[in-house]
């Protein structure tokens, strides 16, 4: 088996990859060696590059992860992730009866293993941390990577694959919160204590930085329209109809993401900006809009100061990836965290989800605010205090953000 060749079939080609993939023979030790240790390596690899040499920047100002730390993290995430798959497979195995399957310990970690290359592959987004919302993109495809896998390996049928997948998925989800834990405790804000709750369809984890409510029916539903667009693809292929299999194609992009519409265009959002913040002169606006495999973003961006003071204004619109908004991180998390420096809150209002971050000097502070369309608001300030950055945030009008419709695809 050539990896490259293999990660190319499975991403590109999973239905008649998946078939090959049951037929062959092989053995955890081999399958690991093979592809799933050369695979894994990249996220945990791109992670290091990103935050230990890359770094995160804004307003002239850099952070780094230290070496040292950076390396631990690379270890220890690395060897975690090659556990959780392995894990994950013991699920898998576990609940095929359940769903109508039947188990097979190896089968199960080879559906884990190849539903896993598009999260692994994606990772190397990381090697630039703004960009690591495409890592999360590319790590949603892998739900419709299992959902296409499940009946060919673990042989259920069809129809209840979408279940299947929905309980896997929120198993790993909580897998890796563990994971972001126990990397989290060797910084050195430390952590302690942890839980997860599941209920009904939903399942809840509970950290030290807050409290994360996943819905896993949602993710079922996901993986269902998945199937129905591709199945419209596949079919636009035999027929040679090029227009309608990017359509189709268009569409199983629409399902991952959770919308099928184009983002607000990159005009308007800058139109939105004012002129002036208070008496802080704009001395910089932009504004940008992009496309990649159907999934759309747009988003303006202005500068004030006054020399001392300095605020950079944001507003992003997720467009093409709206839905996950609410599959995000923190935006259905709460967090109240203080130390003798610095506050950390995060808690609903409304339908939104804000964000409050400042230094208690009130040197800097960032104010970030999902709102109910998907659309984000970020005010980042130097030398600005937060009183100050909520009046910036309300004085670009979020209701009238929020009201905003996209336009359906057509």
């Amino acid at each position: 088996m050539n990896l490259v060749q293999r990660a190319q079939s499975i991403l590109l080609r999973p239905k008649e990859t998946w078939p090959t993939i049951a037929a062959e023979r092989t053995d955890a030790a081999t399958l690991y060696t093979s592809y799933i240790a050369p695979l894994a390596a990249i996220p945990a690899i791109a992670r290091f590059i990103g935050l230990s040499l890359i770094g995160i920047g804004g307003f002239g100002v850099s952070f780094r992860v230290p070496i040292l730390t950076g390396l631990v993290n690379l270890v220890v995430g690395y060897v975690l992730s090659l556990v959780v798959v392995y894990g994950l497979a013991l699920i898998v195995d576990a609940l095929a009866p359940t769903f109508g399957g039947t188990r097979s310990r190896i089968e199960a970690l080879k559906v884990v293993a190849y539903a896993s290359t598009a999260g692994f592959v994606g990772g190397i987004f990381s090697l630039i941390p703004s960009l690591s919302i495409l890592s999360l993109l590319a790590s949603l495809y892998g739900i419709y990577l299992l959902y296409t896998g499940l009946p060919a390996l673990m042989r259920c049928p069809r129809e209840k694959a979408a279940g299947y997948t929905a309980v896997v998925i929120v198993c790993a989800i909580v897998a890796f919160v563990v994971i972001g834990t126990i990397l989290s405790a060797l910084s050195p804000m430390g952590m302690e204590g942890r839980g997860v709750a599941m209920g009904g369809p939903s399942v809840t984890v509970h950290t030290p930085q807050g409290e994360v409510s996943v819905d896993s029916s949602k993710m079922a539903a996901m993986a269902q329209k998945m199937e129905e667009a591709s199945k419209r693809m596949e079919a636009a292929q035999k027929s040679g109809d090029s227009a309608a299999a990017g359509k189709a194609m268009g569409d199983v992009m629409a399902a991952m993401t959770g919308t099928n519409a184009t983002p607000i265009a990159a005009s308007d959002l800058k139109a939105l900006l004012p002129d002036s913040l208070g008496d802080l002169k704009r001395s910089a606006v932009e504004s940008q809009s992009g496309q990649a495999m159907g999934i759309g973003g747009s988003s303006a961006k202005a500068t004030y100061g006054d020399g001392s003071r300095r605020v950079e204004l944001a507003i992003t619109d997720l467009g093409g990836a709206g839905g996950l908004a609410a599959m995000a991180a923190w935006a259905n998390m709460t967090v109240d965290r203080e130390t003798d420096t610095q506050v950390e809150k995060v808690y609903k209002d409304g339908a939104r989800t804000v964000r409050e971050e400042w230094q208690k000097d009130g040197s800097r502070g960032k104010l970030t605010t999902i709102l109910g369309n998907g659309v984000v608001v970020e005010a980042d300030g130097s030398g600005v205090d937060m009183p100050a950055l909520k009046r910036v945030v309300a004085s670009v009008d979020v209701g009238k953000i929020e009201a905003l419709k996209r336009a359906a695809k057509p």
